[in-house]
């Protein structure tokens, strides 16, 4: 525990503020994403939006030299993937749009999962048990948790749908940097691993595959996609643990009634 950062209340109070105007982000691209569009148009749009009416900082944009404020992972891309002029939506697309935000001094890291159109139902029900995968992750958040219980939840949600879990990314401590401890796998045991502790503040993000759960980097140094080139899915929360639960401070509008259910 000693190399994690137990936020303060204050410091928790900044960071949600960071975590809600992240989430405004996907509200504004809601309207945006459509076949036809590229994904460099969606990450300009993004900067825009962040520099000028949110007055923040997009975080990614610098990070390890990468030069955009997003990663647009298109059908069989499962992370990392980079916004092109040419890569433009198309009607029955896949998209997860991975997005970082700091303000004043804090960083919130979130993710949505976009379907184009029109999808087919394979690809939407992948969307969908993946969404539900996060939420089984946040769901066991509390004081006295252990991560392994975040991991078999996720794991064993994703499994009895009869996908399977990326292994090769996990979710981290985020706080003042990116990337802080710990690291927040998305398959394991339950009642093993760190103990959570209120304060602790760390993305929940698991990457699903239709297919087989290997994957590959190709050769820009960034995209990963599935070995088998079947569908991927990722959506990403981040959390901060309370003295009581969980506290999503990246939520947006439309999740609050999972919030609700995961509090009963």
């Amino acid at each position: 525990m000693n190399s994690i950062h137990l936020k303060t209340q204050a410091e928790l109070e900044v960071q949600h503020k960071a975590g809600q105007l992240l989430a405004q982000v996907f509200l504004m691209l809601d309207e945006l994403v459509k076949p036809g569009i590229s994904t460099m148009q969606i990450n300009d749009a993004v900067e825009d939006f962040i520099r000028g009416p949110l007055g923040s900082r997009p975080a990614s944009k610098g990070q390890y030299d990468y030069q955009y404020v997003l990663n647009s992972s298109i059908n069989e891309v499962v992370c990392h993937g980079m916004p092109r002029q040419t890569d433009i939506l198309k009607e029955g697309d896949i998209v997860n749009l991975d997005i970082t935000l700091e303000k004043d001094g804090f960083i919130a890291d979130s993710s949505k999962m976009y379907c184009v159109g029109k999808v087919n139902p394979l690809a939407q029900r992948l969307v969908d048990v993946t969404y539900q995968a996060l939420w089984q992750g946040i769901y066991q958040v509390k004081p006295g948790a252990r991560l392994g219980d975040i991991a078999a939840a996720v794991q064993q949600y994703a499994e009895r749908h009869g996908y399977s879990v990326v292994r090769e990314y996990c979710g981290h401590g985020i706080g003042r940097q990116m990337h802080e401890e710990p690291q927040i796998l998305h398959y394991g045991k339950a009642g093993t691993g760190l103990t959570l502790k209120p304060g602790m503040v760390f993305t929940i993000e698991p990457m699903i595959n239709q297919g087989d759960r290997r994957v590959k980097q190709k050769t820009d140094g960034w995209t990963v996609v599935t070995k088998d080139k079947k569908l991927s899915a990722q959506w990403e929360h981040t959390v901060a643990v309370t003295d009581t639960g969980f506290l999503v401070l990246t939520l947006r509008p439309e999740e609050q009634h999972l919030v609700q259910v995961g509090q009963l």
